[in-house]
């Protein structure tokens, strides 16, 4: 299982910022700069999202179609942390996981992260 996370930063909270080295683990771009992909997140609800590249120079990819709406829908904020994964990278259309955790803080200090398990009404 392959798998990237990371603290979201307030930019984050708008696009995701995606590690470069994780976009050979997603489906094919085709030549293009863009590619959509489904995950399946806590709760059992599969989103959307679309992950696009800049077509020049440093790639810079993110996360922004389906990437609010996840955000709003887990009340995600600065420093919650995210994981996706890749559950079978070697099949012919790999499946994907998304994690969402709130920080847990004692006496201000981050004490660790708990899990989001909150399924939105109406997610197509």
């Amino acid at each position: 299982m392959t798998t990237f996370s990371k603290p979201l930063s307030k930019t984050d909270t708008k696009t995701l910022s995606v590690p470069t080295k994780y976009l050979r683990y997603l489906p094919s771009f085709k030549g293009g700069h863009a590619v959509s992909f489904q995950a399946m997140d806590e709760s059992g609800v599969v989103r959307t999202f679309k992950c696009s590249t800049r077509k020049e120079g440093y790639k810079k990819p993110v996360l922004s179609k389906g990437w609010r709406a996840f955000v709003r829908d887990k009340k995600l904020k600065v420093g919650d942390k995210i994981k996706f994964s890749v559950l079978d990278p070697t099949a012919a259309i790999p499946s994907y996981e998304v994690r969402a955790e709130k920080e847990v803080k004692i006496f201000g200090a981050i004490f660790g992260y708990s899990p989001i398990i909150i399924a939105p009404p109406n997610i197509p």
